[in-house]
């Protein structure tokens, strides 16, 4: 008899279902044992929910015990799956009343997380509005694991000499500030025009290292950070810092973060995320020219290199220096409150190092050329170019790059627009006929809808197109162009003229022979509240390019505020004025705001609790389907507001509700 027919009954349902229950129960896993000596761990979890934004206590495996050290990477289990996290606490008991779910490995034992950057993180989420998680991403760079595994760098053997005061002379409480860094001095430094910005700032953090401090130093872009890099290695010698930058390999960054973790190297130097660094026995931090946009983080918590160092040294107690040219308007806040001292040149040093004039400002002038307040290039203008040149470099500043960016009507002044999408029409270059700066479309035979002209003109140029200018009408004399698409990293001293926009200035060998500002009212004409203090900083940045005693020539309207400071190289006493106009406006710094972006509905939907003395203003219209809301408060009510927010992101995270995107004290409001 076969065993076909009784297999043949096993697999009917209601057997396989018998067969299931009387089969053995399937053992269950061992409890986990765990470590002797606090066996309970803080992690943070990687979960960009802001109701989640807090550590979650696990347990730790003995066989974890040596690895699962604060700061180390770690796999935990979350809401059903595995997520990173970093180790912020070794404890002993939990304040978790049930059962803790172990942890499922231990990523890196490295301890990437220091306390002082766990602690920094956690204030600036409460003070952006943000999750913790969103701030480690740009505190700490991603594992290289092939770097991880190798060996540090040994510290650099040998001391550093004492470095030359001369330079810090030529400031009123220079050198003061200089033997105070160990005591945690800060202060607000107005460089002189023509300063090497570089060298002062390594011979402060020369400073510091000889008195066993490390140092972190931000400036904005990549060719300052090359001129740093250049300066540090003069003054402290090789081996004594590191450069973090986003432009950096994955091995290369990490490599140089452990070599700050790991206590190799004590000065860390480069862009807005070098803030971050994890540098033992912090004594100094230093940001370069903060009013530079490029330090507002484009990335949530939107935080602000500037603030993030401040936080540092008021949490460490350290030194700080904020520098630059100009003077932004929160740097001379912290002069205001006391928080910091001014470190400046005398006037009498500034008469001599810079000369600066402006066309049409007296009536001699406005004889030989009646059109010197109204035209572009005026004969004053002309005459200082033509002279300066046959003499060495002439910097030519404009605030456009390109071509011909804007045109209109050459009979009644009317702006060209696309007749498809009503965008503005432009010349991208010299050959190339009128596109529309939207869409893109050819525009072939144009017609003004207002008077029918069919010429079109210029108002705003570019840098292309003043240079082509100008070399028609300096025949013989070198013309070279520097903007965001090919950047001059230096000029020599010859003879010859460079036209560049802002940011973009090559430095010179041994200054120029004249700089000249060009469409000064462009500047001025941004709608934004930081246009003035933009385009001063702007200016001033190019005019320290001068050889001592040069002279700059602005374009534009004597009487203007900006273009006056500029005259007087006064950024300070402009910062006051500033300040006082925000003081009426309610504008930071002397106010907190932040602003509120979402959909319509969302926005409309929002219920939150300012604190006393708090407004809001909006909802406004961003789009057919975005709109903005406003809010501030008194500047010592910030933090209940950065509260009320975080608690809002809070909330509507809990119920899922769509993400709405809140800054704190926003560089742009438009």
């Amino acid at each position: 008899m076969t065993s076909e027919p009784d297999q043949q009954a096993l697999d009917l349902p209601g057997l396989a279902r018998q067969a299931a229950r009387l089969a053995p129960k399937p053992t269950q896993k061992p409890p986990v044992r765990a470590a002797e000596t606090d066996p309970v761990v803080s992690v943070l979890v990687d979960v960009p929910l802001a109701h989640l934004d807090r550590p979650f206590d696990y347990l730790v495996p003995h066989t974890l015990d040596s690895l699962a050290v604060p700061g180390a990477r770690v796999k935990v289990r979350f809401a059903g799956q595995d997520v990173d996290g970093y180790v912020v606490a070794r404890k002993a008991t939990s304040d978790h009343g049930g059962k803790l779910q172990p942890l499922r490995r231990v990523v890196s034992a490295e301890p990437v997380l220091t306390l002082e950057i766990a602690a920094l993180t956690d204030e600036i989420s409460k003070r952006w509005a943000g999750t913790r998680s969103d701030v480690l991403r740009l505190a700490i760079p991603p594992r290289h694991a092939t770097t991880e595994r190798a060996d540090s760098p040994s510290p650099p053997i040998g001391t550093i000499s004492a470095p030359s005061r001369a330079g810090w002379r030529h400031y009123d409480e220079g050198e003061a500030f200089l033997d105070a860094i160990p005591g945690g001095a800060r202060a607000v430094w107005s460089a002189r025009p023509g300063e090497d910005w570089a060298a002062r700032l390594s011979e402060a953090v020369a400073n510091a290292l000889i008195a066993g401090l490390g140092s972190v130093v931000c400036v904005p872009d990549r060719r300052d950070l090359e001129r740093l890099d250049a300066a540090m290695t003069r003054v402290l010698g090789a081996g004594h810092h590191v450069v973090l930058h986003a432009e950096s390999g994955p091995a290369q960054r990490y490599a140089a973060f452990l070599s700050l973790s790991r206590g190799a190297v004590k000065v860390a130097i480069g862009t807005r995320a070098a803030a971050f660094a994890p540098v033992h026995d912090l004594g100094l931090v230093a940001i370069w020219d903060d009013g530079d946009d490029l330090y507002a983080e484009p990335r949530a918590p939107y935080c602000h290199t500037r603030e993030v160092l401040l936080l540092r040294a008021r949490a460490t107690q350290c030194a700080a220096i904020v520098g630059g040219f100009s003077r932004s308007v929160e740097a001379h806040y912290l002069l205001r409150t006391g928080w910091a001292k001014s470190v400046e040149a005398n006037r009498e040093q500034l008469r001599t190092l810079v000369r600066v004039r402006v066309t049409g400002a007296d009536e001699g002038a406005l004889d030989r050329d009646p059109q010197a307040r109204f035209a572009r290039l005026p004969s004053q203008a002309h005459q200082l170019i033509a002279e300066a040149s046959a003499r060495g470099p002439v910097l030519v500043h404009t605030p456009r790059a390109g071509y011909a960016l804007r045109l209109a009507c050459d009979r009644c002044r009317t702006r060209a627009e696309c007749a498809h999408c009503h965008g503005p029409l432009r010349v991208p270059r010299a050959t190339a006929p009128p596109e529309c700066a939207w869409c893109g479309t050819v525009v072939s035979a144009w017609r003004c809808e207002e008077c029918g002209g069919r010429g079109l003109r210029a108002p705003v140029v570019g840098e292309r197109r003043t240079a082509e200018e100008f070399g028609r009408s300096f025949p013989g004399v070198a013309v070279r162009t520097s903007s965001a698409g090919h950047i001059i990293d230096r000029v020599g001293s010859s003879p010859g003229i460079v036209v560049a926009t802002p940011g973009a200035e090559p430095p010179a060998t041994g200054g120029y022979a004249a700089v000249v500002l060009l469409d000064t009212w462009l500047s001025l004409g941004r709608d934004d509240v930081r246009s003035e203090e933009e385009a001063l900083r702007r200016w001033c940045n190019a005019a320290a390019l001068v050889a001592p005693g040069a002279e700059v020539l602005a374009v534009g309207d004597a009487s203007e505020p900006t273009i006056q400071a500029l005259v007087r190289w006064d950024p300070a006493g402009f910062a006051e004025r500033l300040i006082a106009e925000r003081q009426s406006a309610h504008l930071p710094p002397a106010s907190r705001m932040a602003t509120i972006s979402g959909a319509v509905e969302d926005l409309a939907a929002v219920q939150l609790d300012l604190p006393p003395g708090g407004e809001a203003l909006g909802p406004v219209l961003i789009d057919e389907a975005q709109s903005r809301l406003v809010l501030r408060v008194p500047r010592a009510q910030g933090a209940q507001l950065s509260s009320a927010l975080r608690d809002l992101q809070a909330n509507r995270s809990a119920r899922k509700l769509p993400h709405l995107r809140v800054q704190v004290d926003p560089l742009v409001l438009t």
